[in-house]
C-alpha cells in the first residue's frame, strides 16, 4: 500500500482510504454485515484512513461496529460536521449556494456534530474534523473557527479541514495560506482533475494534506453503467448519471477504453492510478461497500505507475465537468 504524510503532522496514513459514504446505503439496498467486513478487509490489508460524515446515515455506527472488530492499531478517523442545509441535496432540494454560515453551521451545531459522531463511532477523539460544506465568505465570521479551536483544545478533535462543495476547488485557498486549516477535501478524478492545477499545489506550499474523494466518479469510472443500467429512485446515482443524456456519458467513459490493457488492466485501475499518480494528492477515498470492491482497489494501488506523459495527456484530453449540482435531470 502507497502511502504519504499527513499535512505537517509528520503521521503516515495510506493513500487508498475508504470512504464511508457508501456505508449510508445510498447506492442502494446493502448489507451490513458485508460493509463491515469490507472495511475490516481493508484495515488489513493496509488501508488506516476512513473518511465519513455525520450526515452519512449509519456509516458512522458501521464503523465503529467495523473498529471492534479490528485487532490492530488505531485507523485515522476522518468525519464531517453536519450542515443544516444537508451538502448532498439534489438539485431542486432547496440546497442553494452561497451558502450562509448562521444557517449553515449555527453556533453549537459543531459541537453538537463531533459529540453525536464520537458516540456513534464509541471513540474519544476524531482525527480529523471537516466542515462538511464551506463558502469563502464565511472567513469575516469568527465563531465557527473559534469552535473548532476549542474543540481541538479539548482534545476532542486533532485536525482540522474543509470539503469543498461540488467544483468549487478554489474556495479554501485562503485558509490554506493562512494556515488555519490541515487538510482539504474536494473531487479529483479522470473528468474532473482542475484541483489538481488550481488547488494541490498550493496545498503542496503550505503543507496542507488534499483529500481527494470522487475518484470513480460514483462508480461510472468503473464500467458498471451501460445504455440499460437500471438505477433505483432511492440511489444517489439516479440523479447523478442522467443529468445529461447517458449515452453523452458512455461515449466518454468509452473513450477511456483505448488505455487499456496497455496502461491498466480496467478502469478502475485506471481511475485509481489517474489520481495516485499526482504526488499532492494525500489519500484519495473510494467506497468500497463489498468485499470485491476493496479488492480491486487496494490490487490497483501496488500497479505500475501511469507514465508521465500519458497522465498529462489523460487530463488534457479527457476532462469534462459537469457540474451535476446544478444541472437538472435529464428528460
Amino acid at each position: 500500500m502507497q502511502s504519504s504524510i499527513f499535512a505537517r503532522s509528520g503521521e503516515t496514513i495510506s493513500r487508498l482510504g475508504f470512504g464511508g459514504m457508501g456505508l449510508n446505503g445510498i447506492f442502494g439496498q446493502q448489507d451490513d454485515a458485508a460493509m463491515i467486513r469490507s472495511l475490516v478487509y481493508a484495515l488489513e490489508n493496509g488501508i488506516n484512513f476512513i473518511d465519513t460524515a455525520r450526515v452519512y446515515g449509519r456509516s458512522e455506527e458501521l464503523i465503529g461496529k467495523a473498529l471492534k472488530e479490528w485487532r490492530g492499531e488505531k485507523p485515522f478517523i476522518a468525519t464531517k460536521a453536519a450542515a443544516s442545509a444537508p451538502p448532498h441535496s439534489l438539485p431542486g432540494a432547496g440546497f442553494h449556494f452561497p451558502l450562509d454560515v448562521q444557517s449553515t453551521y449555527p453556533p453549537g451545531s459543531i459541537r453538537a456534530s463531533v459529540e453525536q459522531s464520537l458516540q456513534a463511532m464509541d471513540i474519544e477523539t476524531l482525527d480529523l474534523l471537516q466542515l462538511h460544506v464551506y463558502w469563502p465568505q464565511w472567513d469575516a465570521v469568527d465563531y465557527w473557527m473559534e469552535e473548532l479551536l476549542r474543540l481541538k483544545e479539548e482534545g476532542k478533535v486533532r485536525y482540522l479541514g474543509v470539503s469543498l462543495p461540488d467544483h468549487r476547488h478554489d474556495h479554501a485557498i485562503s485558509l490554506v495560506r493562512a494556515g488555519v486549516i490541515d487538510s482539504v477535501q474536494t473531487i479529483v478524478n479522470i473528468f474532473d482533475s482542475v484541483a489538481l492545477d488550481c488547488l494541490v499545489p498550493i496545498c503542496q506550499e503550505n503543507q496542507v494534506a488534499v483529500i481527494a474523494r470522487v475518484i470513480l466518479d460514483e462508480g461510472g469510472l468503473t464500467g458498471f453503467l451501460k445504455e440499460d443500467t437500471a438505477i433505483p429512485e432511492s440511489d444517489y446515482r439516479y440523479n447523478y448519471f442522467d443529468c445529461q443524456p447517458r449515452s453523452v456519458y458512455l461515449d466518454k467513459v468509452n473513450r477511456l477504453c483505448q488505455y487499456i490493457p496497455q496502461y491498466a488492466s480496467s478502469l478502475t485501475e485506471l481511475a485509481i492510478k489517474f489520481v495516485l499518480k499526482d504526488p499532492g494528492v494525500t489519500v484519495a477515498i473510494s467506497s468500497m461497500q463489498v468485499l470485491e470492491y476493496a479488492a480491486e482497489n487496494i490490487a490497483a494501488c501496488d500497479k505500475e505507475a501511469l507514465p508521465d506523459e500519458l497522465f498529462e495527456l489523460i487530463k488534457i484530453r479527457e476532462r469534462w465537468i459537469r457540474h451535476f449540482y446544478h444541472a437538472r435531470r435529464h428528460l
